[in-house]
């Protein structure tokens, strides 16, 4: 195949499936969330319950065309813009093996569908996708793609206050070899890169004037009604209720906080409001608060944890759908009338991702499991080229929602699907070109098969 070809080869593959998307989430699907994001792009009047950063963007895309298609192209273009880049770049290098895998990941049911939604999470994986497009490319773009690709994960940490565990590896990459060449300067730049992205997000809402929302307390809540609910001690600041311990126990649910949220159905009398007007009341910090109540029970604290890590990443469960719905479909009523229309298009890909969400496709856990494969597959390996950096991206932000989620939703981990898929096609290259021993071919897949043999007998036997 002629270079002239192989250029444009990405473009004729991907068109399609762009197409799809587009006919299918145009002119996206507006979310609780967004709602509540475009309303505060419009009137300019920001809190920090929503990445304020996301809502600025929004605020001048609307300058241009108001609604939601702005956002939605700013999406899909740094997704697919980022894969047909990555594409390029396989094709380029003649490896034909991790051009098929970087396709396969691209054309992955739920991410599709997700990305036609307006989501934080789908602006911070076509970030990540965008940024890791210019790490394969940075050794002919030169210090302009590094450049540029630390600003993209700069910019995705604003999106998410526990995305730093994803940007962090990729960061890593991009930088030059010299900051790497020795322990100690590879601790510095470690440091140095943690803190800029751990800091990204506090100071893009001070810069932009965000009001507070207590939205730390919903993590605060979820934790506090789960280390009451296993203890048997309330865990509460006094908030006027009688009996708490037992008015918890018929409001917590280890699969999401919801109930003490001001949105839920059936509100619970411990309500969000109640506890945030206790703290302020005894001037008490609801951090020192919390981190001592964890401290006080940490059995407690653990059981919650893990059982709700366990329904978040779909491990050990028996009826994935009665979880969430993995992908959204429909918008909610709105001020402004957004809506699709559903079309062929969009059902396509709407059951291809419920299809995909009852298979190791819309477990979590194995994708964690096979980024933890590729990094076991390729440790110390100077030919693996971005398989670990992504493989390490995948798992840490899969792992950073142990301490930090409040909800089971599949959007949670749209990045650690894409990572890892993105890994795996660049290790199983590597593994091939050099004809890598049986065990490190082992490595690459023996998790994967392990866990998700494990999801699926716990289906089984439910």
């Amino acid at each position: 195949m002629s270079d002239a070809r192989l250029r444009f080869a990405p473009l004729a593959l991907l068109g399609l499936p762009v197409a799809v998307q587009l006919a299918g989430y145009w002119p996206g699907l507006i979310t609780w969330d967004s709602i509540r994001q475009y309303a505060q792009a419009l009137s300019g009047d920001y809190d920090d319950w929503h990445p304020p950063v996301m809502e600025w963007i929004w605020s001048k895309l609307i300058l241009i065309q108001p609604g939601t298609a702005p956002m939605l192209i700013l999406q899909i273009a740094l997704y697919w813009g980022g894969f047909v880049a990555i594409a390029a770049w396989c094709l380029k290098e003649r490896r034909i093996l991790a051009f098929a895998g970087v396709l396969a990941t691209a054309l992955l049911p739920i991410p599709l569908a997700l990305l036609g939604a307006i989501l934080k999470d789908s602006l911070m994986a076509g970030a990540l996708v965008a940024a890791t497009a210019l790490l394969v490319w940075r050794e002919r773009l030169g210090v302009w793609a590094s450049a540029i690709g630390i600003a993209l994960l700069v910019f995705a940490a604003m999106l998410r206050f526990n995305a730093w565990p994803a940007c962090l590896p990729l960061m890593l990459a991009l930088l030059p070899g010299a900051a790497k060449r020795t322990r100690p300067r590879l601790t510095l730049s470690m440091l140095v890169g943690l803190s800029v992205l751990v800091a990204a997000m506090p100071v893009a809402n001070r810069l932009l004037g965000a009001k507070r929302s207590g939205v730390e307390l919903s993590l605060i809540i979820f934790d506090l009604g789960g280390i009451t609910r296993f203890s048997g001690e309330n865990q509460f600041p006094d908030t006027g209720v009688a009996n708490p311990v037992a008015v918890n126990r018929r409001c917590y649910s280890p699969i999401k906080w919801d109930s003490y949220s001001f949105w839920a159905r059936t509100p619970c009398p411990i309500t969000f409001y109640d506890i945030d007007d206790a703290f302020q009341d005894a001037h008490q910090s609801p951090v020192r608060w919390w981190l001592g109540s964890i401290a006080a029970h940490p059995l407690a604290y653990l059981h919650h944890r893990l059982l709700h890590y366990n329904i978040n990443t779909r491990l050990f469960v028996q009826h994935d759908v009665a979880i969430d719905r993995p992908v959204p479909k429909e918008a909610p009523p709105n001020d402004w009338g957004f809506r699709l229309p559903g079309t062929i298009a969009q059902r396509w890909v709407d059951d291809a991702a419920l299809t995909s969400a009852a298979t190791p496709l819309g477990w979590p856990a194995a994708w964690m499991a096979l980024a933890l494969g590729v990094l076991l597959a390729t440790w110390r390996s100077a030919k693996a080229g971005p398989a670990f950096p992504l493989a390490a991206s995948a798992l840490l932000y899969g792992l950073s929602y142990f301490p930090t989620s409040v909800a089971a939703e599949l959007r949670y981990y749209l990045w650690t699907m894409i990572g890892a898929g993105l890994a795996l096609a660049f290790a199983a290259d590597a593994l091939v070109r050099t004809r890598a021993t049986l065990r490190r071919r082992t490595m690459l897949m023996g998790p994967w098969l392990l866990i998700s043999a494990l999801c699926a007998a716990a289906r089984l036997a439910g």
